[in-house]
């Protein structure tokens, strides 16, 4: 029996997340450390994600 593949989460625009990073800069001033860098990280690699899925859609 082949592996079960669970279903990938909806991704959201890369311009809500694209949003939510601006937030989170202008919350912290710019300072990025300990969790604050690592939702940082979250949310760009979320963007990327984002980002490479609308041109995949677009193409």
């Amino acid at each position: 029996m082949p592996p079960s593949s669970s279903p990938r989460p909806p991704l959201r625009s890369a311009a809500a997340v694209d949003s939510e990073i601006r937030a989170l800069l202008e919350a912290t001033g710019g300072w990025l450390w300990g969790p604050t860098r690592a939702r940082y990280e979250e949310l760009r690699d979320e963007w990327v994600a984002a980002v490479r899925d609308e041109i995949t859609t677009a193409a």
